[in-house]
């Protein structure tokens, strides 16, 4: 069948005219329908929505933490969503900064097992910088490459539809991963290596001065008063309706660009926040936008008939900016979690969690540690391929159709040999691990530990390391043996090349 004659057929059928990026969707989930094995028409759907650099505490106040100060959000369409979803109230990112983290989303493993550990860009460039005395390992700087697992592939091998709208940032620059569709997804919508746009605005051409941040595609939008977030949304609903036109369930990866710097302001929501500080007035529009995406995501699911029959995942891949380029205090705008984005601190990985399962009609909020790799298990199991699924012991399934969510007692391990660049507190080369309530930061340079107690401590304030010595070493030893048992890389000393010792090596020799 040829694209003119598809159109012809399908895209044109509810007599609105699709952008030429659905049409082409649309015809290449037709020719895969065709190369598809005889079955029924796989369900559920799933969206996996995942916001760039939204803090746990960027939401409207309905949806905080208690203890938060920040209330001068408005997400009306994701407390629409939370009113029908599970909220995952100890959620974490696999990472505080962004490429490893989307890693562990989407393809299941841990920083320390894939040894993408930092953000990338070209993939001969390390984007670290030295800490001290310290070096970043020899790590992956090229990121997911073709063969690699992901949801894409699982979701395609189940007979879905799969569409990648907005930011990627999972294959390196120059390298075959930086395209969505060398990954698993029939159609990519403004993905490439790059991990921000040049500027948020249409009329900019959503460019800036140096061309590796130019967002690809998205010729329809250029120089016109649009913000980029708005146009992906529109993308996203064109592709959706291009696939129920098709007959085709789908896999939709929808992640914003926004709220990702440069924080620029969308004026249309400006007059929503008159006594803000400047910058936090648009920030706090930027919120507002990608909260539109994700309104526009769920009427089109609603139009379609498509609500009841797919699930919803809402996430962010770290904390929220807070060390620079924001308005206000410094290390606060993820309060009372410390610090923010890059940090060992829990201002650094807290992140929003709302799963929606098909039929779930209410609310429930719940407590036990989830992480993005227990997102890929959830995702993979509910599309019948976690047996597909490479093993890790760094996920567990959170949810599945009956509600189930998992409740044993685990630890989270964050590895992280790198140096964000950007001075704050928390932010250097750190493993960390959570068991229970209690969370154990070892500081690679200087060989430290510091012990917090989140349950009573959420702010990370009173470091209880010298005061409870033998705790200390429990967790050094479990945090140590994970690690290893990760083949995780180690920092190592600039003057000799050695890696540092792990953290039960260095509690030992203290």
């Amino acid at each position: 069948m040829t694209i003119r004659a598809f159109c012809t057929a399908g895209a044109w059928a509810r007599g609105r005219r699709a952008s030429c990026l659905g049409l082409i969707f649309a015809f290449a989930v037709s020719v895969a329908a065709c190369k598809a094995p005889d079955r029924a028409a796989p369900t559920p759907n799933v969206v996996l929505f995942v916001v760039d650099d939204l803090g746990a505490q960027d939401l409207a106040a309905a949806l905080q933490v208690p203890g938060a100060f920040h209330s001068r959000f408005r997400t009306p369409n994701l407390e629409r969503l939370a009113a029908r979803s599970t909220r995952f109230v100890d959620a974490y990112a696999a990472a505080p900064v962004c490429t490893p983290s989307r890693v562990a989303l989407l393809a299941g493993k841990s920083p320390a097992e894939t040894h993408i550990t930092y953000w990338i860009l070209h993939g001969d460039r390390d984007t670290s910088a030295p800490f001290g005395e310290l070096v970043p390992p020899a790590w992956n700087l090229r990121g997911l490459q073709p063969g690699d697992v992901t949801l894409a592939t699982l979701a395609r091998d189940a007979g879905l539809a799969t569409i990648q709208v907005g930011k990627w940032h999972l294959g390196a620059v120059g390298t075959p991963g930086a395209d969505p569709q060398a990954m698993g997804f029939d159609v990519s919508i403004g993905g490439h290596g790059a991990g921000a746009p040049g500027s948020h605005r249409g009329r900019d051409g959503f460019r800036g001065s140096d061309a590796v941040w130019d967002v690809p595609g998205l010729e329809r939008w250029r120089g016109k008063d649009v913000f980029l977030d708005e146009a992906l949304a529109e993308e996203a609903v064109d592709a959706l309706r291009a696939s129920a036109a098709a007959g085709r369930g789908f896999f939709l990866y929808f992640c914003t660009y926004g709220v990702h710097a440069p924080i620029q302001a969308n004026e249309r929501y400006l007059e929503h926040y008159p006594d803000l500080d400047p910058t936090e007035a648009k920030y706090a529009t930027m919120v507002e936008t990608v909260d539109a995406a994700l309104g526009r995501v769920l009427d089109t699911l609603e139009e379609l008939g498509l609500a009841d029959d797919t699930w919803i995942v809402f996430t962010s891949d770290n904390g929220a900016l807070s060390a620079h380029g924001r308005g206000g205090e410094r290390h606060r705008h993820n309060t009372p979690y410390r610090s923010g984005k890059g940090s060992a601190y829990d201002g650094g990985t807290r992140v929003p969690l709302f799963v929606h399962r098909p039929g779930q009609t209410r609310a429930r909020s719940v407590g036990g540690l989830a992480t993005g790799g227990d997102v890929f298990a959830t995702i993979a199991a509910a599309l019948g391929r976690a047996h597909d699924a490479p093993t890790t012991c760094e996920r567990w399934r959170i949810l599945d159709e009956d509600g189930f969510e998992a409740s044993e007692p685990r630890s989270l391990v964050w590895h992280q040999p790198h140096y964000w660049g950007v001075a704050g507190p928390g932010i250097e080369p750190y493993s960390a691990i959570r068991s229970g309530a209690w969370k154990l930061i070892h500081r690679h340079a200087d060989g430290g530990f510091e012990l917090y107690d989140l349950e009573s401590d959420p702010g990370e304030t009173r470091d209880l390391a010298g005061e409870q010595p033998e705790r200390v070493a429990g967790l050094a030893r479990e945090l140590g043996s994970r690690l290893r048992a990760a083949g995780a890389q180690r920092s190592r000393v600039l003057a000799t090349g050695a890696p540092v010792p792990w953290p039960d090596e260095a509690f030992g020799s203290r």
